[in-house]
C-alpha cells in the first residue's frame, strides 16, 4: 500500500480538478456545437419549406396571368427552373427548388386562394364610396351563358376598373335572372344599390327592356341610377347601314374570299401563286360578322390581291372572275375598304382602358363633323379623303358620276344612323370639368355649384399644383377634400362606363382559358380574376395562414 505525503496529496487533488474543468469544459464545447448544428438544421428545414410555399403561390399567379394550364407549373416550370440553376449555380442549390409545391391540384388550390384574396381587396375598396357597373353576356365554349360584371371606382386618388364577378348562368338568361344573379351577389358582398351611379350593357332586350328587362329591375331598387348604351356596340350598329349596289359589291367579295379560303387545295395554290407574283401578302382574310373590325381588314386584303385573285378565278373558271375586270366594280370595292378602314379606326380609338364619356362622345362628334365633310366634297366628285379611290381613279377610266351617286347616299345614310345612335348632347355644358380654371359657368350646375365652381377657378393654390400631368379624375379627387359637392357633381360624370370594352375584352381571355381542350375546367371565375385582375396578391399573408410542409 502506498501511502502518500500531505504535499502529494495536495497535489493530486490540484491536478484532478484541473482534469475536471478540462472535461467540464470540453463537453459544454461539445454541446454547444452539437446544438448549434441542430439548430441550423432546424432552421434551414423550417425557411426552405416557407420560402417553397411561398415560391408556389408565385408560380401560381404567374399561371394563372399567363392563363396557362395548371400541369405545366410541374411539368415544364419547376424543370426549366431547376435545369437553369443547375447550369448556373449547381446541383447543391438547385436541390432547394425540388421542394417547391407545384402539383396541378395544388396550384389550382393556390390560384384560388389569390383570386379570393383578390375579391376581398376589391370588395374592400369599392363598399365604402360610389361605383358604376360594366356588364355583359356570352356563351363559352360549352354552351354556359356566363355574366361578367366590371366595376369601376375611386381608390387613393385614382379610378380603378377591376372584374366584380363572373358567374355562370341557366334558364333563359332573362332581366329577372340577370338581376337576382347580379343583385344576390351584391347583397352578400356588402354593396349598396344606393351607391351605383351608372350601369353600362350592350342594346339587349333582357338588358335595356323597360318592363322585364334588367334595367326596369334595377331602377325598382335604385331609381337614381342611370343605363347607358355601350358607345361601341352603337358605332357598330350604324355602320352596318349599306345601299344596295354597296352591299352587293361587299357581299360579292365575301363570296370571292369564301370561294379561295374555305377549300384547302384552293388556299394552298393561292398561296402559291401570290409568292410566284412577288405579292405583299400570302393568303386573303375570313369575314366575320361578330368581329367589329372585320369587314375594313377583309376588303382592304382583297383591294391589294385584286391581280393576284382575278388570275386565281380566271383559271378556275369561276363566275366572279369578271367582277375584277370591271373597273366601276373596284372602284366601289376601293370605296368600301375605305369607308369600313375609316370606321374601323374610331372603332379602334374608342377602345381603351380608362375611358370616359366625354373623351368617347368627343371622337363619335368628330366623326360625324367628318362625315358631313365627305358628303360636300363627294358631291363635287372630290374622292381625296378616299386614298384607295382617289389613286384608282387616277389609273382607270371609271363612270364618276354613277361612283358619286353611290357614295353620296351611303355617305347620308351613314349620317342619319349616327344622328339616330349618337343623339346631339350639349357637351358644352361640361367644360367646366375639363376646364374648370377657364369655364366658370354652365347650365348642367345650380347656381350654388356655380358659385363653388367660381370660388375653385379663382385658387390660385390649386391652379398652380394642378399644372402637373393629372388626368381628370385626378385632379377631381384631388380637390375632394375643399371642394366636395363640385368633385362629387365631376365625378358623377367620370366615373360612368362609357362602353363594354373590357368585358369584351375578357370573354376573349374566358375562350382562351376555357378552351376545348379544358372544357371541365370549374375554377372559371377564379382563373379569370386572377387573369385580369391588377391589384397585387397579399402573398405574404396567404403564406402566414398556411404552415409551410416541403414537397414530397
Amino acid at each position: 500500500m502506498t501511502v502518500f505525503s500531505q504535499g502529494s496529496l495536495r497535489d493530486l487533488k490540484r491536478h484532478l480538478q484541473c482534469l475536471k474543468s478540462i472535461v467540464h469544459l470540453l463537453a459544454h464545447v461539445a454541446y454547444g456545437c452539437e446544438n448549434d448544428g441542430q439548430k441550423t438544421a432546424v432552421h434551414e428545414q423550417a425557411t426552405l419549406p416557407a420560402k417553397a410555399l411561398a415560391a408556389s403561390y408565385e408560380v401560381a399567379h404567374l399561371v394563372a396571368k399567363a392563363q396557362k394550364p395548371h400541369t405545366i407549373a410541374e411539368s415544364l416550370i419547376l424543370p426549366a427552373a431547376i435545369a437553369m440553376t443547375t447550369a448556373m449555380h449547381g446541383e447543391k442549390i438547385a436541390s432547394a427548388l425540388k421542394q417547391i409545391p407545384l402539383s396541378n391540384d395544388t396550384v389550382s388550390k393556390r390560384i384560388i386562394e389569390i383570386a379570393n384574396d383578390m375579391k376581398c381587396q376589391i370588395i374592400e375598396r369599392v363598399k365604402n364610396g360610389m361605383f358604376s357597373l360594366e356588364l355583359d353576356e356570352s356563351t363559352d365554349v360549352t354552351s354556359v351563358a356566363q355574366l361578367l360584371v366590371f366595376v369601376r371606382y375611386s381608390y387613393e386618388g385614382k379610378l380603378h376598373e377591376d372584374m366584380l364577378f363572373c358567374s355562370p348562368m341557366e334558364g333563359r338568361c332573362t332581366g329577372s335572372d340577370f338581376f337576382n344573379c347580379l343583385n344576390g351577389w351584391m347583397e352578400d358582398a356588402g354593396l349598396q344599390w344606393a351607391n351605383c351611379l351608372s350601369i353600362c350593357t350592350d342594346g339587349a332586350a333582357a338588358m335595356l327592356g323597360k318592363n322585364k328587362g334588367l334595367k326596369a329591375k334595377v331602377l325598382s331598387v335604385a331609381p337614381h341610377a342611370k343605363f347607358t348604351h355601350c358607345i361601341i356596340h352603337r358605332e357598330a350598329l350604324a355602320s352596318k347601314t349599306l345601299e344596295p349596289e354597296l352591299n352587293n359589291v361587299l357581299q360579292t367579295a365575301i363570296q370571292m374570299v369564301n370561294f379561295i379560303k374555305s377549300r384547302p387545295l384552293n388556299t394552298r395554290l393561292f398561296t402559291l401563286l401570290c409568292q410566284e407574283m412577288g405579292s405583299s401578302h400570302e393568303s386573303l382574310l375570313f369575314h366575320s360578322e361578330v368581329r367589329w373590325l372585320s369587314r375594313g381588314k377583309v376588303l382592304t386584303r382583297l383591294l391589294e390581291l385584286r391581280s393576284e385573285v382575278r388570275t386565281f378565278l380566271s383559271d378556275a373558271n369561276s363566275a366572279f372572275a369578271h367582277h375584277l375586270t370591271d373597273s366601276e366594280w373596284i372602284a366601289r370595292l376601293a370605296y368600301l375598304s375605305c369607308i369600313f378602314d375609316k370606321l374601323n379606326m374610331l372603332n379602334l380609338s374608342l377602345q381603351g382602358l380608362n375611358t370616359n364619356i366625354l373623351t368617347l362622345s368627343d371622337k363619335v362628334n368628330a366623326f360625324t363633323k367628318k362625315l358631313q365633310r365627305w358628303a360636300v366634297r363627294a358631291e363635287s366628285g372630290d374622292f381625296e379623303m378616299f386614298s384607295e379611290l382617289h389613286d384608282f381613279l387616277e389609273e382607270e377610266d371609271v363612270n364618276v358620276n354613277s361612283l358619286k351617286a353611290s357614295i353620296n347616299v351611303h355617305l347620308q345614310s351613314l349620317l342619319e344612323k349616327f344622328h339616330q345612335y349618337f343623339p346631339t348632347g350639349n357637351v358644352e355644358n361640361y367644360d367646366w370639368i375639363r376646364q374648370p380654371f377657364t369655364s366658370c359657368s354652365s347650365n348642367d350646375l345650380s347656381s350654388e355649384l356655380e358659385d363653388v365652381l367660381l370660388e375653385l377657378s379663382s385658387d390660385r393654390t390649386i391652379q398652380t399644383s394642378s399644372k402637373a400631368s393629372k388626368s381628370l379624375d385626378e385632379f377631381w379627387l384631388s380637390v375632394a377634400q375643399e371642394y366636395p359637392r363640385l368633385s362629387k357633381a365631376a365625378m358623377d360624370i367620370l366615373t360612368p362606363f362609357g362602353s363594354t370594352y373590357l368585358c369584351e375584352k375578357t370573354f376573349s381571355s374566358l375562350a382562351y382559358i376555357k378552351n376545348k381542350y379544358r372544357c371541365r375546367l370549374s375554377t372559371v371565375e377564379e382563373n379569370l380574376r386572377v387573369a385580369v385582375c391588377s391589384i397585387p396578391p397579399k402573398i405574404n399573408l396567404l403564406c402566414s395562414r398556411k404552415q409551410a410542409h416541403p414537397s414530397h
